[in-house]
């Protein structure tokens, strides 16, 4: 992947212009030439008081942010497009607090530009992984806040998430309520191929695997086994692990009512981390798209 770097953001991006020159370019390529109210080939102008652009015929406006997150925003577009350069050029995230500091805009008018642009990066349900697949789950959370429990994790006071890698391809995780059988199999018969090959620990849960229709290979990691030739589940859990670090880094703590955005956040940045184009890329044309 190429670099994509601050100078390279403030050349391309100098200003607002700039920017909504771009969605112009990318998303109504069609429109350079042909109006769709006079139905003439015609150029358009970009206005000067107002974000659209005008054909020189008619005077029919073309608004490039109606049905995007920047309509009705009154935050400058060139901030919407640096908060995703910040997403995009690091590997663990960015808070609201330091685009509010970046950028001068307050902590919801960040936070909410955050939010937003998670929400975007959501890819949906994958096609149904095949070949070697990993499952695993995870937990997210704090501590219990009464001081009468014993000492440790609760796993009720946690959120459980769900992952499913394909080696060698994407992985997808989604938020769910237990680790129980009766919720964890229909995921897996929806987003995993029968007759593939999948590696678990030792939950309970996956024990129905082999009936179900797949390979199942197990590791036991309370008895310390985490390698059995090419039985494991190290990459999903070096997900986990990249995406924890980057939580306790950047956010330190996480609601589980907006859980499923950050974990959007984290696959879409892991599904496209070998992709030609900068990430910053990547994310503009899905986050404008």
């Amino acid at each position: 992947m190429e670099r994509y770097t601050k100078r390279d953001f403030d050349r391309d991006f100098p200003d607002d212009a700039a920017c909504l020159r771009w969605i112009w370019a990318v998303f109504y390529p069609d429109s350079k030439l042909h109006c769709v109210k006079c139905l003439k080939e015609t150029k358009h102008y970009q206005d000067r008081t107002r974000p659209s652009f005008s054909c020189s015929n008619c005077g029919h406006h073309v608004h490039p942010l109606s049905g995007r997150i920047y309509e009705k925003s009154t935050t400058s577009l060139r901030t919407w497009f640096y908060a995703i350069f910040l997403m995009a050029t690091t590997r663990t995230g960015v808070s609201a607090k330091w685009l509010q500091r970046s950028t001068g805009v307050t902590y919801k008018t960040a936070w909410r530009m955050f939010r937003e642009i998670r929400s975007m990066l959501d890819e949906g349900a994958p096609p149904p992984m095949s070949g070697t697949v990993e499952l695993d789950e995870t937990l997210f959370g704090g501590r219990p806040r009464h001081r009468g429990h014993k000492r440790g994790w609760r796993r009720d006071t946690k959120t459980v998430v769900m992952g499913i890698h394909q080696r060698g391809g994407r992985v997808y995780a989604e938020v769910v309520p237990d680790v129980k059988r009766r919720t964890l199999m229909p995921l897996i018969e929806r987003y995993v191929e029968k007759g593939a090959t999948v590696n678990t620990d030792e939950l309970l849960s996956y024990h129905t695997l082999s009936g179900k229709g797949y390979v199942h290979l197990r590791v036991n990691h309370r008895g310390h086994e985490y390698a059995v030739g090419g039985a494991h589940v190290n990459n999903i859990e070096s997900f986990w692990g990249n995406m924890k670090r980057g939580i306790d880094g950047a956010h330190h703590r996480l609601s589980p009512k907006y859980l499923q955005n950050y974990v959007d956040e984290w696959a879409y940045r892991f599904n496209h981390r070998h992709d030609a184009m900068p990430m910053f890329w990547s994310m503009l044309y899905a986050v404008s798209a």
